[in-house]
């Protein structure tokens, strides 16, 4: 192991990497902090690869700097023990309205770009990183989907062993957010851009990624009317056409109207995108869910999962039975709720309070969508607003990001955090610099069963 923190990659959430368009001369931003383009940046139904209003060329650029500009200096800034001896940290821009399994493909790519270009740094080059060439991830949002799918691609192909460190994930949600339903259906939701209009509803509608996020969140949290069959209402009922409200299809069809090259049935036609972008969501949500972190030779140890709650957030929703006998999204304002504080987690819990105190999550995604199948919740780590100091709360009231979800990147007690999670086994002389970090252990789990990625984290004033 060399003596260095192997580099690291930061993965954003979605919406948060700029895009531009490079047929324009100069080159044109389309989606920037600023700038929302929805008319530049909406794919086309006949090849969800590309833009519907061609020429155009839109790809990726950097990522959003107002929210991670600050973690990534951090963590360049704690990892690296010498000002001459830098740990490499690189931002990972995306096109985040891509299948998630592109932008897996481009993400390992880049780890053996990052691997490459570490190599040639002569600090780690005189500590052997040549023999143990590793990244360590970093991932917030939708961006830790990104990478658990990267992983389990890995996993499979056996190189995850070789080429994965650590891993830390803020805030993903792994069983999905009942704010990507809310986008989809009405196109303003905690999660992406703050303007809500028709026109985003649209490249909502036709944005692969956004149906990744759909929940599948197991127990009463989904309720299904009764009108619906039993088999629609099975395993990941949102994953299922036949329970998507008729506006989603509505809206493709009137596209392919418009910009489709084949003058076929359009009803037809826009049933089939639908499904393909589910599936495509469904069957990435599965690979997900059976992620084996021993086939990549990693523990629990080696993953930190920071979980925000605390917050009011949309805990479920109900299909209903709308016009004709269509399904509906119900998405009234009851489904939001937080009942993190009602009870003490080391008082004795019975069944029924234990689930009230689960709903509960950071604004965008509820607790339980934030819990990964690969790890035991007896090691995720809770953080609330609470855990924000005086400054970071000044500073989040000037900010534009939306909500606690978005503000997670920039809580300076998780950058601590997660440097004290890459070094931890090191023999780094500058490990003490570490302190004043703490979490929580999740709803039902006792201070005593909490076995969290770094051994030994407090909870905040012990």
């Amino acid at each position: 192991m060399p003596s260095f923190p192997y580099p690291t990659i930061v993965v954003p959430g979605i919406t948060a990497s700029y895009l531009r368009d490079d047929y324009t001369l100069p080159p044109e931003f389309v989606w920037t902090v600023m700038k929302q383009r929805f008319e530049r940046v909406t794919l086309h139904p006949d090849d969800l690869r590309y833009e519907s209003v061609e020429p155009s060329r839109v790809r990726a650029d950097q990522v959003y700097e107002v929210a991670y500009r600050e973690l990534i200096e951090e963590l360049r800034h704690n990892l690296s023990p010498k000002a001459d001896q830098p740990v490499p940290v690189y931002p990972f821009g995306y096109d985040w309205r891509q299948s998630l399994d592109s932008v897996e493909s481009q993400l390992e790519d880049f780890i053996d770009e990052v691997i490459g270009r570490t190599r040639l740094l002569r600090h780690y080059d005189a500590s052997g990183y040549a023999d143990d060439a590793r990244v360590n991830l970093v991932g917030h949002s939708m961006g830790g989907l990104v990478i658990a799918g990267c992983i389990e691609t890995m996993s499979r192909k056996g190189t995850a062993r070789t080429k994965i460190g650590k891993v830390a994930t803020l805030a993903t949600p792994y069983q999905g957010s009942f704010e990507a339903v809310v986008k989809i259906a009405t196109g303003t939701a905690d999660l992406g851009g703050d303007v809500p209009s028709s026109r985003e509803r649209e490249t909502a509608r036709l944005t692969p990624a956004l149906y990744h996020l759909f929940p599948s969140i197991d127990g009463d949290a989904i309720e299904i009317d009764d009108h619906f069959s039993t088999d629609a209402r099975g395993g990941m009922p949102l994953f299922n056409p036949a329970l998507v409200q008729p506006s989603v299809l509505e809206t493709l069809s009137e596209f392919i109207r418009i910009h489709g090259l084949n003058k076929g049935d359009r009803a037809q036609q826009s049933q089939a995108l639908l499904e393909a972008m589910l599936n495509t969501a469904r069957l990435h949500r599965r690979r997900v869910t059976g992620l084996e972190l021993a086939q990549a030779d990693l523990t629990s140890a080696d993953w930190l999962c920071v979980v925000g709650v605390g917050a009011v957030t949309r805990v479920g929703m109900r299909i209903a039975r709308g016009q004709g006998g269509k399904p509906l999204y119900d998405l009234r304002s009851a489904h939001r709720e937080n009942h993190w504080k009602d009870l003490d987690p080391d008082k004795p819990l019975d069944a029924t309070s234990e689930t009230r105190r689960r709903r509960t999550g950071d604004g965008t995604v509820p607790f339980e969508g934030a819990v990964p199948k690969f790890l035991s919740e007896r090691n995720l780590v809770c953080v609330t607003p609470a855990d924000f100091g005086y400054w970071e709360a000044v500073d989040r009231t000037l900010s534009s990001l939306k909500g606690f979800h978005g503000l997670l990147p920039n809580m300076n007690m998780l950058h601590r955090m997660l440097a004290a999670h890459f070094v931890r086994g090191r023999k780094d002389r500058n490990q003490g610099r570490y302190r004043n970090i703490w979490g929580q252990p999740a709803p039902g789990v006792r201070l005593t069963d909490w076995d969290p990625a770094i051994a030994g984290l407090p909870t905040k004033g012990s």
